[in-house]
């Protein structure tokens, strides 16, 4: 048999090793920096996922990895990172990093490993996306944001404080709101908000109003909306309220003669410490609309997007973002491959292990739903159930994931009722729905508790237990 189950991209797993059928992650990601201004030729960390050892241990993102067990990250290095991040016989590897804040540091990070012949609960969440794309999705995003730095070769971690110019005397309180997210995201990256001796100084100037070259279209035919009065829409992540929000932006590409209105936003990085009274670092947001924005609205959830570029910079122009969000239940059960009713391994201090489930036990039922079958047989099911309850959903919610699937949707909150029915209905074999168990068009009754009936050689045995709910949203620039 095929050591597979569904085609899942698995995210979280970078920077992981398998061996002697083991897969070990620490839970970061890294690429190798060709910026010249933030860790140029060394690993620069990119993501650090909830839940992993890397997070526990205190690596953030941006991070430069300086020396992997205290041997410097040199051009010999690079060639052979995947052997250094990974010393043979080591469970924990000392890395020395470094970002904004007071030099270097050592960190020690232990390996998380898992058989690779099993399924945890994150991957499932991943393979049974669709049963609650609600809570787990992938996506991709665009801002038409302009970056640029200086050509000089400074190594941005020399800036250790940042201050802001005078506020806008015009809208002080404007000004004073996006200091504030400014402050929050330079601080929360081990920047000091320093207004004594700053090694930086932020400025910020921004506009909106009437767009003076707009030239409206045509007028259109009776019963018809005028091209210059539809509303078009852009999806982008607001980290203030997780969740991918709507804008009434043209999209990237579309002409200023087109536009009744513009919005502008932009961030300046001035060097009070090198090269006195020079900008090393700027961001342009710059927006078309057919309809008025609130400046203060845009600034609350794109500025923290606008500094995801500071101070590795990838883009240029148009940044591409991508938003991997899951939220799951986890009891520790680690599911076999070959035989997906068999318990491959329980995690330490799960609650499943605080309950007592044991590796090999032989799970016959998840909520009364049958585990008898093989993952072929899951599969099909999988498929079919998807197919089968399109007209549950809401196409209203509909959106193209990263994969371009362009059929995701909500289910319809109407539908609720009948969607609970669908789940229930034990020729759908949905018993890894209790993953979702806290969802209300899974679980009405909201009691996000699970029952496994199993069997331990000839002893028949039921548990309940009451699952975490693990979440887990990352944005990263592609």
């Amino acid at each position: 048999m095929k050591r597979s189950f569904f085609t899942v991209t698995i995210l979280c797993l970078s920077v992981a090793v398998a061996a002697q059928d083991m897969s070990c992650r620490y839970g970061f990601s890294y690429e190798i920096s060709s910026n010249p201004h933030w860790g140029l030729n060394k690993p620069v960390i990119t993501s650090v996922y909830n839940n992993s050892p890397a997070q526990r241990a205190g690596i953030m993102p941006y991070d430069i990895i300086e020396a992997v067990e205290g041997v410097p990250v040199t051009e010999n290095v690079l060639d052979d990172i995947y052997l250094f991040m990974n010393p043979e016989g080591k469970d924990i590897v000392e890395l020395t990093v470094k970002n904004f804040g007071n030099g270097a540091r050592k960190v020690k990070i232990g390996k998380e490993c898992k058989s690779s012949y099993s399924l945890s609960e994150e991957q499932l969440a991943a393979a049974f996306a669709m049963y609650a794309v609600e809570y787990t999705q992938e996506r991709t995003f665009s801002c038409p944001f302009e970056t640029s730095q200086i050509k000089d070769s400074i190594d941005f971690s020399v800036y250790k404080s940042f201050d802001f110019t005078d506020s806008d005397e015009e809208q002080p309180e404007l000004a004073e709101k996006i200091n504030d997210i400014i402050k929050k995201e330079l601080t929360g990256r081990g920047m000091k908000y320093d207004q004594a001796d700053p090694d930086l100084v932020v400025g910020i100037y921004y506009s909106f109003g009437k767009n003076a070259n707009y030239k409206p279209k045509a007028a259109a035919k009776p019963g018809k909306k005028a091209d210059d009065e539809a509303t078009e829409y852009v999806y982008r992540y607001d980290m203030s309220r997780d969740r991918m929000a709507k804008f009434p932006f043209l999209p990237y590409g579309t002409i200023e003669l087109d536009a009744a209105y513009t919005l502008k936003l932009g961030l300046r990085l001035e060097d009070r410490k090198i090269k006195k009274n020079t900008i090393v670092w700027e961001c342009e947001a710059y927006e078309l609309m057919n309809e008025p924005y609130s400046l203060s609205s845009f600034a609350f959830v794109h500025v923290p997007l606008m500094l995801m570029q500071f101070p590795y910079t990838k883009y240029g122009r148009n940044v591409q973002y991508r938003l991997s969000r899951k939220k799951y239940n986890y009891t520790g059960i680690n599911y076999s491959i070959d035989n997906i009713s068999e318990v491959a391994s329980v995690d330490r201090f799960s609650p499943a292990d605080r309950a007592g489930i044991k590796p090999y036990d032989r799970i016959d039922a998840i909520e009364n739903k049958r585990m008898d079958r093989t993952s072929q047989q899951f599969t099909a099911a999988y498929r079919r159930f998807l197919v089968n309850t399109l007209k549950l959903r809401n196409p209203a919610t509909r959106f193209v994931d990263a994969r371009g699937f362009p059929d995701c949707m909500y289910w319809d909150e109407t539908k609720y009722p009948l969607t609970v029915r669908e789940f229930n209905d034990k020729n759908n074999l949905t018993a890894f729905a209790y993953i979702y168990q806290f969802a209300p068009f899974i679980n009405p009754l909201g009691n996000n508790t699970c029952s496994f009936k199993l069997r331990r050689g000839k002893e028949k045995l039921e548990y309940i237990i009451r699952p975490e709910i693990r979440s887990d949203v990352t944005v990263v620039v592609e």
